[in-house]
């Protein structure tokens, strides 16, 4: 394995097209399957490097099969696989540690004898059942939105599809971005968590509370940040590589320095400043999407007291009307299930998302 690092979708691609694809030709030449690589991992977002090859990492891929092709095909291609596949690909092992069944695997040098790779064999029903939750011959409405994790959305719209007689492509096509209304609803559902805080800033810090003050701060940055993904239409992926993400987005290049200057404040009033900047330019690229009136981006006390605020209320109230959706319209601003929790247990775990509608299901009862 000491050969030079290659990102791992460009190795995937290549193992695919020099080695799989000949592989089910020669054994199952008629045999329609959809390939590529859109689960989860730093390879599929494409900041993969030398340190991620230590798991989940190496020549890999999924087949996608129709499922009475899955049913009568599926063992044999797999076997197929593993006795055909060469024991390594560029100098990197195809074989790996652990079962098909492991959630992390680790390539695993071995020399002969039939090859454990990491070729995930599946039918695109369960492999979207698994990863959001959703039967993918159903009709996706506004609200299955809130319960499609943002980081499993980033991985499918990053990854590649190698291969596709079973309309992959089409697949990933509808799930590219958020309808209107509900990338109307989940903007001002940002704004309103910043309203509920933005004068705590100060507050705290007023009270010789620096550390409240601080982390309101981090909190208010992180809203200011997922609003960033939101008004550029990205989708963003797990919390690892959320800054790396947030450095590529068009608004980073001023926000970014922004937000590590008010991380490094040693008060509150300089974290104020420093916010103030970063609410202004925020309220300023609001403006630019042109979906409400322009709304005021100067800062103002809070109430006539002397903390500063952009007064994000208004900014959510204006957004929230722009909703058409009667549904929509009815819901509280708890947005989706990436601004109700960011607890990995549970948006990594569609079967636990689930249990959040009821949040969602009471709210449209009380509304009736």
């Amino acid at each position: 394995m000491g050969k030079k690092f290659i990102p791992g979708m460009e190795l995937s691609k290549k193992y695919y097209n020099e080695i799989v694809k000949k592989i089910i030709i020669r054994a199952f030449p008629a045999l329609k399957y959809s390939s590529g690589l859109i689960d989860y991992g730093s390879d599929v977002l494409g900041y993969d490097t030398e340190v991620s090859m230590d798991h989940q990492w190496g020549p890999r891929l999924s087949i996608f099969l129709a499922p009475i092709d899955l049913q009568k095909y599926g063992i044999e291609l797999d076997n197929a696989l593993s006795e055909q596949l060469p024991h390594d690909f560029y100098g990197f092992s195809t074989n790996f540690s652990g079962s098909k069944e492991d959630y992390i695997r680790r390539m695993e040098n071995s020399n002969n004898g039939k090859v454990k790779h990491l070729i995930r064999i599946h039918s695109l029903e369960d492999f979207f059942q698994q990863h959001l939750g959703f039967n993918i011959h159903d009709e996706i409405k506004p609200l299955d939105w809130l319960f499609f994790p943002k980081q499993r959305l980033a991985t499918i719209y990053k990854g590649q599809v190698f291969h596709d007689d079973l309309n992959l492509k089409a697949i990933k096509k509808k799930l590219e971005y958020y309808p209107i209304d509900i990338w109307y609803y989940l903007m001002a559902c940002e704004w309103e968590k910043i309203a509920t805080e933005e004068a705590f800033v100060g507050r705290c810090g007023d009270v010789d509370d620096d550390l409240g003050s601080s982390l309101i701060a981090s909190r208010i940055i992180q809203s200011l940040v997922n609003l960033c993904f939101l008004q550029e239409k990205k989708y963003i992926p797990y919390s690892k590589w959320y800054g790396t993400a947030f450095k590529n987005l068009e608004a980073a290049r001023i926000l970014y320095p922004i937000c590590i200057s008010i991380l490094h404040s040693s008060n509150w009033k300089e974290r104020e400043s420093y916010l103030s900047k970063a609410y202004s330019f925020m309220a300023n690229k609001h403006n630019e999407l042109q979906i409400t009136e322009p709304l005021n981006s100067v800062v103002k006390p809070y109430y006539g007291r002397k903390y500063l605020v952009i007064s994000a209320q208004d900014f959510s109230e204006k957004i929230f009307a722009k909703i058409n959706d009667p549904e929509i319209r009815k819901l509280n601003r708890i947005g989706n299930i990436d601004q109700v929790t960011n607890t990995s247990r549970i948006l990594e775990n569609v079967e636990t998302i689930s249990k959040f509608k009821y949040l969602y299901n009471s709210n449209f009862e009380a509304h009736k």
